[in-house]
C-alpha cells in the first residue's frame, strides 16, 4: 500500500487543484490548515455561499446550495469548527439570507447551473428540488445548528428544517418509490441525514429528536446502501464504504467490516499508472473539453479521499 501511496502522491502534485494539494499536505505531510483554508476561500462569492465550480461537475461561478454543501465537507474533513472564521461566518450568512431556500429545503439544482458548463443532472428548468430531497438540505441544517448562535433566526429555522428532516425520514408512513421500503434509495440523501445525525451529536443537543432513532435507522440505511456485488464497483457508479465512514471507529464499521476491509485492497488494486483511479460517470458528450478539466479535478479529490480512508482503516 506504500506503493499506492506514493503513486497517488505524484498525481496529486502533478494535476491536482491546489485546494486538494492543501488537503493532502494536511492529512499527509503536516501541512497546516491555513493553506487549505485560503484555497477553499478562492471559491467562496460575496454572499457567502459557494461555486466557481468548486463541485467540479457544474462550472456555475454563483453561489448553490450543492457547491457549499462541498465547502461544509472540506471544512469537516479536515477538521474546522471556528465558528468565527470568515468562511463560517459568510456560509451561514448564505444559509440565513433565503437564497435558492423555499421555506423548508434547499434547491438541489438552480437555473443558473445552465449557464455554464455542467453534467446532465445538474440542468434544470426551474430552481427545484426532487420529491422532497433532503440532499443537501439535512447537511446544511445540521452545520447552521453546529455552528449558528443559539440566540438566531438561522438556528431557530436549523431546528425546524431539521426536525421537519427526522420527522420525514423516521416517520411509518414513509416508504421511498424506488426500494419499496422505509429506506432511501439514493446514497447521496441518505449521507446527507448521516451528517445531520453527526453534527447533532457534536452540538450536544438533546432536545431536537430522539438521536438513537435517527442513528439506528441509519446503520441500516447504510447496510442497504452499500453495493455488496464488489464484480461492479469497477465498472459502475455504485456506493461502497468510504461513501459514508473512513475510519474503523465509525458507528457503521461493524455491521460491515468485510466489505469495508476490502475496499482497502480495492483502492490498492485500481490505482491506475499514472497514480489517480478511473471517474465512473461522465457528462454525456457534453461540453467535452470542461469535463476532461472537471474528471481530472474529480481524480484529484479522489486520490485524497482514498488515501484517507486507507489511513483510517490503519493501512498506512
Amino acid at each position: 500500500m506504500a506503493a499506492t501511496y506514493e503513486r497517488a502522491r505524484e498525481f496529486l502534485y502533478r494535476n491536482a487543484r491546489p485546494l486538494d494539494i492543501a488537503r493532502f499536505q494536511y492529512h499527509f505531510e503536516n501541512g497546516g490548515r491555513d493553506a487549505a483554508l485560503t484555497a477553499l476561500a478562492a471559491y467562496q462569492n460575496e454572499d457567502g455561499g459557494f461555486g466557481h465550480a468548486l463541485e467540479a461537475d457544474s462550472w456555475n461561478p454563483n453561489s448553490t446550495p450543492i457547491q457549499t454543501w462541498t465547502a461544509t465537507e472540506i471544512l469537516r474533513e479536515i477538521g474546522f469548527t471556528d465558528a468565527s472564521h470568515p468562511i463560517t461566518r459568510g456560509i451561514l450568512r448564505y444559509l440565513a439570507s433565503g437564497k435558492d431556500f423555499q421555506g423548508h429545503l434547499w434547491y438541489n439544482t438552480v437555473k443558473s447551473n445552465n449557464d455554464y458548463p455542467h453534467a446532465p443532472w445538474w440542468r434544470t428548468e426551474n430552481d427545484s428540488i426532487s420529491n422532497n430531497d433532503y440532499n443537501p438540505t439535512a447537511c446544511l441544517a445540521g452545520f447552521a445548528l453546529r455552528f449558528a448562535g443559539r440566540d438566531g433566526e438561522l438556528y431557530r429555522m436549523a431546528r425546524r428544517v431539521a426536525k421537519e428532516a427526522f420527522d420525514f425520514y423516521t416517520s411509518k408512513t414513509f416508504v421511498d418509490i424506488h426500494t419499496s421500503s422505509d429506506l432511501l434509495a439514493d446514497s447521496h440523501t441518505a449521507a446527507c441525514f448521516a451528517r445531520l445525525l453527526e453534527y447533532v451529536v457534536k452540538s450536544g443537543i438533546t432536545d431536537l429528536f430522539d438521536v438513537s432513532v435517527l442513528r439506528e435507522k441509519l446503520k441500516r440505511q447504510v447496510k442497504f446502501s452499500i453495493t455488496d456485488n464488489t464484480a461492479k464497483w469497477e465498472t459502475s457508479y455504485v456506493t461502497t464504504p468510504s461513501f459514508f465512514f473512513n475510519d474503523r471507529d465509525s458507528v457503521y464499521y461493524s455491521d460491515n467490516k468485510d466489505v469495508a476491509d476490502y475496499e482497502c485492497e480495492f483502492i490498492c488494486k485500481t490505482c491506475l499508472d499514472d497514480g489517480s483511479w478511473n471517474i465512473p460517470w461522465s457528462w454525456a458528450g457534453a461540453y467535452p473539453e470542461e469535463w476532461a478539466v472537471s474528471k481530472n479535478w474529480w481524480k484529484g479529490g479522489k486520490a485524497v479521499l482514498n488515501l484517507l480512508y486507507l489511513k483510517g482503516m490503519g493501512k498506512l
